[in-house]
Order: C-alpha cells, then structure tokens, then sequence
C-alpha cells in the first residue's frame, strides 16, 4: 500500500484580527485533510495561538514540529483564515529548513459578515505572504482560486493537484534508476546525459545485459521463484498465444531483473531490445516490462532513460501505472489525431483489451519462437497525460514538456499496443518537438495530471518546462 502524502500545516493569524476565525479554520483545514486522504502535522489547538502562528516565538516553535517530522513531510499548506501575520510565516519556513513545495491558502469573506468580529482579510493578507515568501526566496503554488473555502470542489481539486506536486517532487529527488544494457546502435534519439541526470539528484545504475543473461541462464526452471514468477504471468494476461519455453526464458529473465531492482533500490528500469534479447536469449522482455509498470515499477524499452523519468514522474503525479510510447503515425487527414504505438511493453490496466503475443516485427527477423512476450491490444478511452524529459546536453539542462489530451474509440486495425489520441493543436505540439528536437518517445498515463508536472518540474525541479494547451 503506498504510502499517504504528509502535509505540514501552518495556520496564519495576525492579533487585531479575528482570532476565534484561526481557531475554527484549523480544525476545517484538518477535517478537509483526513477526508480527502492526507495525513497532517500542525502545532496542537494548545500551543501557539490555538494552534496558529502569529509571532517569532510561534515561528520557531512550528518550525522545531516541522523539523521533527521532516522526514515523512512533502509539502506544506499555508492557510490563512484570517489576514495572518506574513513575516511569521515566512520565518517559520525558513527555520525549518523544508525544502518542500508550498500551497498558499487563504479563506474568503463572506460579503454579509463584514464586521470587526467577522472579516477575515485573508484576501489581502494572502499577498503580503507570498510577497514575503518572495523576498526570502521560498518558492510556492497557488490555488485556482484567490480565495476559495475549503469544503468546495475548487479547494479539493487544488489539494489533489498539490498532493501529486510534493509526491513528483519528493519521488524523484534522490530516485535511483537502472539502464540494462547499452543503447541499440542505431537509436541515437535516446542519448542522454547521466551528469545532469545526477546533479539533478536521479543517480542511473547500470548493467551489461551479458551479465543479466548469464544469471538468468544460470537458474533452473525448476526453481520456486521461477515457477511462481511463470504463474504470476499466467495470472496477469492470457499466454495462449506463446510457448511455454518462452514463459520460462521470461521467468528466469525477470527473477533476475526483479532481485538487481532490490538489491539496489532501483525504482524503475530502461531494458536494451532490439534485437539482442531475441538473437541470444530467445525473448522479447514486454510482458516483463509491462508486469513491473503496472506494479508500479515502470519499464521503459530501448534504454530510454530519460523517457524513464517521464514515466516515473507521472506514476507519482496519477499514482497508477505509466507507459512509454511512439507519437508513431497520423490519423488520417484529422489534424488533431494521431496514433500512439509500442510494439509493446504498456501496463494491462492501460488497456481496453490486452493479450501476450509474439512480436510481429522483430519476430520476421529472429523467428516467432526468439519473440514472444509482446502484450498487445488497444488503449482504453479517457482523458491521458502525457510528458517527455530530456536532457540538453549542450546546454547542461533537463528540459521537459507536458500536455493533456483524450484517447479516443476511433476505428483503428493494427499490431502492437496502440490508440488513437486527440490532442488540441496538436499540429503546434508537433512542430515544437520537432523544432526543439525532443525524441518520438512520450510517457503517458490515464489522467489529468499535466498542471502538477508543470509545478513541480518548473517550480520546485527548476527544470525548463513547456505545458501544451490548445
């Protein structure tokens, strides 16, 4: 079960305003959390002022609780049930030294309450915060809304849009990443930096694919973690349509992979394919890759690492699995369609239907029976997100883009796993890639997720991000 996203909670108030409005918005504030499913950390009803901050004392007492659980803290939440006092929020944060992204809240007025025991000026005391937070140089989000109370479809949507923020953030800073294999000769479109990778705090551990071959050659069929792992396939998709000695070249090749992930922490992996594994192993490694992305442990072929960091980054924004695929061919003459294609290693719960099969392409050149393990079928209809990350080398940056758009029921026979997606202006998307020389490969996940990646990429990452509209 994953792990429930922490947010620190840092109610503002400020003493000649309402303080009764602090007392009652922190208990609001914390009831809204539990109930759309987030743990909390806030200074109790008594300490502070109710549990509010108001002065350098309240500062570093929050900061010290702050300190205390930074380790299981993702992102903090600035509320602001009345003006609050700016300079102690912005202390507090700086005390405690959280390197976290930050959602500034304030309440609104109600336009019949506008006494001195009732009004809130949250409205403006919500400038003087992030003007403050500005000048210390603590970066933060904003809600759709200047104001917005909290129990409203508008405010839980900004608490879902930042949950999946602090979990980008927080997953990917320091996340380990293994490449198996060296890039196929031809694929130059999937070079990468692994320094920017790693100044960026993504560490790429690496393999020679001899060495995964040899272990897995070297464990006998019989072997328990063999056989369950050969069940575990059979369970997850109909394999009908392969041999059983392939099952069992998936079985050992997979134990293997799955135990080099444990022993080095390894939170997703990019496979070397073509054609090496068919030529001298007799496999395509989809269905491996496609068992680990649904678990969550996304799998990007042809050693696209950076296409990996895509996938991983919309995995923690959805928390469901991501896949990597080609912006592969048009839709007949509709400008704002195409067809999205991986011969193919996506996630079941990515499709409408989906089968294990040999893989039509490779298997013309190494035999049907050295290519089976495609999981082939068709994208299921939704709203999808999709993103690209990559490293500009001559630049010595990351640079990303992000969009949304809509897979479609539209008639389509082909191989492969493949959909047909519409995309606003997607004829400007296109130019852009090609302008800017961003690869064919695109991560995508069912979902709407786009605004997040945008925050934490460009906001709290630091990373060169462009978000496609129409």
């Amino acid at each position: 079960m994953a792990r429930r996203t922490t947010l620190a909670v840092l109610v503002g108030t400020r003493g000649f305003f309402p303080t009764h409005l602090a007392h009652t918005g922190r208990a609001e504030i914390l009831r809204i959390l539990k109930e759309q499913g987030f743990d909390a950390v806030c200074l109790s009803a008594r300490e502070a002022t109710g549990g509010a901050v108001e002065n350098l004392a309240h500062a570093r007492l929050c900061a010290e609780l702050f300190r205390k659980h930074a380790g299981c803290i993702d992102g903090v939440l600035v509320t602001l049930p009345n003006f609050g006092d700016e300079k102690a929020v912005a202390n507090a944060l700086r005390f405690s030294g959280l390197d976290v992204p930050v959602l500034i809240h304030a309440w609104p007025d109600d336009a019949k309450r506008m006494t001195v025991a009732d009004r809130r000026d949250s409205f403006c005391g919500k400038m003087s915060v992030t003007n403050n937070l500005s000048q210390y140089g603590i970066r933060y989000s904003l809600t759709d809304l200047h104001c917005v109370a909290p129990d409203t479809k508008s405010f839980k949507a900004d608490l879902a849009r930042f949950g999946a923020v602090c979990r980008v953030v927080r997953g990917l800073r320091g996340v380990r990443v293994g490449a198996v294999g060296a890039r196929t000769g031809p694929f130059n479109t999937v070079r990468y930096s692994e320094k920017i990778l790693e100044a960026a705090g993504i560490s790429v551990e690496t393999i020679d694919l001899s060495e995964i071959l040899g272990r897995a050659n070297a464990l006998k069929s019989a072997d328990p973690a063999v056989r369950r792992k050969a069940q575990a396939f059979k369970a997850y998709t109909d394999t009908s349509g392969v041999t059983e000695t392939g099952l069992d070249r998936m079985a050992r090749f997979a134990v293997v992979i799955d135990r080099w992930m444990r022993d080095l922490g390894l939170a997703g992996t990019a496979l070397q394919c073509w054609t090496a594994l068919e030529e001298f192993y007799g496999i395509v490694p989809c269905a491996v890759m496609s068992m680990m992305s649904e678990n969550l442990l996304p799998s990007a072929c042809e050693v696209d690492v950076t296409g990996l960091v895509g996938m991983l980054a919309l995995r923690l924004a959805t928390e469901s699995p991501a896949a990597l695929v080609d912006w592969n061919n048009n839709y007949g003459d509709d400008p704002q369609k195409c067809v999205l294609f991986h011969c193919s290693n996506l996630p079941k719960s990515l499709f409408a239907k989906q089968k294990m099969a040999v893989q039509e392409i490779i298997a013309g050149s190494v035999g049907a029976e050295n290519a089976c393990g495609a999981i082939v079928g068709r994208l299921r209809a939704g709203p999808f997100t999709y993103a690209r990350v990559d490293t500009d080398d001559l630049c010595g940056r990351i640079r990303t883009y992000v969009g949304e758009g809509r897979l479609t029921d539209d008639p389509l026979e082909t191989f492969g796993g493949y959909g047909v997606c519409e995309i606003p202006n997607l004829q400007g998307l296109l130019r852009r890639i090609c302008a800017e020389g961003f690869e064919h490969h695109v991560a995508i996940a069912l979902g709407q997720a786009a605004r997040a990646l945008e925050d934490a990429f460009g906001n709290y990452l630091g990373w060169g991000v462009y978000r496609h509209e129409g």
